[in-house]
């Protein structure tokens, strides 16, 4: 069952226009420990808010930033947060997690602050405010998959440029990258030569990338998923048109042509007043300079023909992706990026577009290319451990699990590959159970962790049990050993030393990775 975006964000204002925040404004933020909230908090003490938050769950790794950045927050829900007791208000407004609002929205702060005419609003609106309060350029990227890492990308170009952007990204930056003494989701940067700049991970979910206006916005793909809200790939579609048709006149949208959503959705902005920079990695058998000819012919808006920027790809022995780049500059670059698998390569010609269109020199761009090692999360080494390799990844769709499964392949060849899923939330899976199936069954071995709900009002349309059978239908071994922990303690006793365990989800599946492999360290010991 679809449900509108108002639905699930029932108690929250409508989006609105980004607007500056008020120094010393009072804001309390539901649902802390979620990457967002943790964002949220962090950038409006840093536009000059004063922030507390709360959370009914456990620390994160989100928030523990937070609480480094000496904003409190209450590991409970309370109206008392929010109002005195008398009813008046504590604070100028609240911003919340629509993760919460999904499931209750009769949440008790949420109630307690519609009493006393608290405005609410959500996470991303108070981000979109701070990058307001910051000033300067927005860059936004979005897509079904590979936002983080195409976000975090372009946040290291424009750092390694001397461009010192603020920025939110939806995993945690390294130290280095986030420009402080610990990863974290957001950047807090002071500008440089071009003046202020913003970059901000657009999630589709429920209108969260609504409050973002970008200059310059990214488009990755456009692939079907969130069945809680989207019937189809088509909407899909017509939720990031309707996006981008919000955009500033004059800015401009790098987009993936070579993703089959996004090419559905380009010819619908022929009469779209902006600028369009095309990118894609040419198909095997196509050189670079043939395709982007064949994009800026194709591809048009009212502002006139697309520019182009295309690659070839080939992996590396060790799978690291060797591109031929068109588009940089009057010649071919090549660039040797550290990031594994074609789908990578796709998000580096992302970043570069819009690192291109920012006004960064085209040997910046390739030099930062090369030079990105990744963001939290995604394809991340946890442990090496007598023979056996364990790998964490935010992997939650069958197209992000396929792309990572390859990559696990060209890195590590001729190796026993474990699947190692935790499904992120019961709608989800239950509407794609078939294509997850498919897509883990091309691994050696598998296992599934029980479902994470996040935002699921019924937990009862499918089980880990559910997809671990369907798996086994295909071919491939299964087991669904229970909680995380529990997975973690089967899978000690499976992995022999060869194996590469690769361990993906977006609730708590890291623990399955950090206790498998304190396990091992522990029976090797």
């Amino acid at each position: 069952m679809t449900r509108t975006v108002e639905e699930i964000g029932r108690g929250l204002e409508p989006t609105r226009l980004a607007r500056p925040i008020v120094a010393g404004e009072r804001i309390h933020v539901i649902g802390a420990a979620g990457s967002a909230a943790a964002a949220a908090l962090l950038l409006g003490q840093a536009a000059g808010g004063r922030l507390s938050g709360c959370d009914s769950g456990e620390p994160s790794a989100y928030s523990v930033g937070v609480e480094a950045a000496g904003i409190p927050i209450a590991w409970r829900h309370a109206a008392t947060h929010v109002v005195g007791p008398d009813g008046q208000p504590l604070v100028d407004r609240i911003a919340v997690s629509k993760a919460l609002t999904s499931v209750n929205p009769d949440h008790p702060e949420l109630l307690a602050a519609h009493a006393a005419g608290i405005p609410a609003t959500s996470c991303q609106q108070l981000i979109a405010d701070a990058a307001a309060t910051f000033g300067g350029t927005l860059l936004a990227v979005a897509g079904t998959h590979g936002k983080s890492t195409t976000t975090g990308w372009l946040v290291h170009l424009l750092s390694g440029a001397g461009h010192d952007p603020s920025a939110f990204v939806g995993a945690l930056l390294p130290a280095d990258l986030a420009g402080g003494d610990a990863p974290a989701v957001v950047r807090i940067g002071h500008g440089g030569s071009n003046g202020p700049s913003f970059v901000v991970e657009a999630d589709e979910y429920a209108g969260n990338f609504d409050p973002y206006r970008p200059a310059i916005g990214v488009l990755l793909n456009a692939d079907w998923d969130h069945p809680d809200v989207f019937p189809d790939r088509a909407a899909v579609i017509d939720a990031f048109e309707a996006w981008i048709r919000r955009f500033p006149a004059d800015s401009t949208l790098v987009a993936n042509a070579g993703d089959p959503g996004v090419t559905v959705l380009l010819p619908r902005l022929a009469d779209w007043p902006g600028r369009i920079l095309a990118t894609a990695i040419a198909p095997d058998g196509i050189v670079p300079t043939s395709l982007a000819a064949e994009l800026r012919a194709t591809i048009r808006s009212a502002a006139g023909p697309a520019s182009a920027l295309t690659a070839s790809y080939h992996p590396a022995s060790t799978g690291e992706a060797h591109l031929v780049v068109r588009g940089l500059g009057p010649d071919a670059t090549k660039v040797d990026l550290q990031l594994v698998g074609r789908h990578n390569a796709a998000d580096a010609l992302g970043a570069a577009g819009a690192a291109l269109v920012f006004g960064l020199e085209p040997g910046v761009i390739a030099d930062g290319l090369a030079s990105f090692q990744g963001v939290g999360r995604r394809f991340e080494l946890i442990g090496d451990v007598d023979g056996v390799i364990v790998l964490d990844d935010y992997g939650h769709h069958p197209t992000a699990i396929a792309a990572t499964l390859e990559a696990v392949t060209l890195r590590y060849p001729g190796r026993r590959r474990w699947a190692v899923y935790e499904p992120l939330t019961f709608h989800r899976t239950a509407a794609l159970l078939e294509q997850f199936a498919d897509v883990l069954a091309t691994a050696d071995r598998v296992a599934v962790a029980d479902i994470y709900a996040v935002r699921d009002p019924d937990t009862t349309i499918v089980s880990a049990a559910d997809l671990a059978r369907a798996v086994e239908k295909r071919g491939t071994p299964a087991i669904a050993p229970g909680s995380v922990e529990a997975t973690a303690d089967a899978l000690l006793s499976l992995v022999e030393p060869g194996d590469v365990v690769l361990v993906m989800g977006g609730g708590r599946s890291t623990v399955i990775a950090e206790r498998l492999v304190a396990g091992l360290r522990a029976r090797s010991a």
